[in-house]
C-alpha cells in the first residue's frame, strides 16, 4: 500500500515516528507500506534514522563499477617462489 506524503509540510522526527508506527502496524496486518512523494527533507530524515530502505522501498541500484587504481593489479594466487 502506498502512503502519499506529498502534502506533508515541515516534516520532523514526529512525522518519521508516525510513518514508522504505520509501517509496523501494516506489517502486523500483512500489508506492505511504502512512502511515496516524500520531500527531500523527509527523505533526508528517513536516511538519517535508517528507515529509508524500509519506508521508501526503492529498487536497489546496481553498484557502480570502480576503476582500478593505477599500479594496483588484480589479485590472483600467491606466487610461492617469492616467499
Amino acid at each position: 500500500m502506498d502512503c502519499d506524503v506529498g502534502h506533508v509540510a515541515g516534516a520532523d522526527l514526529a512525522t518519521v515516528d508516525a510513518l514508522a508506527r504505520a509501517h509496523l502496524n501494516s506489517c502486523r496486518l500483512g500489508v506492505r507500506l511504502r512512502v511515496v512523494n516524500a520531500t527531500p527533507e523527509l527523505e533526508a530524515l528517513l536516511v538519517f534514522t535508517g528507515l529509508a530502505d524500509v519506508l521508501l522501498r526503492r529498487l536497489k541500484r546496481q553498484p557502480e563499477q570502480r576503476e582500478q587504481a593505477p599500479g594496483v593489479e588484480e589479485g590472483g594466487e600467491a606466487d610461492d617462489s617469492t616467499a
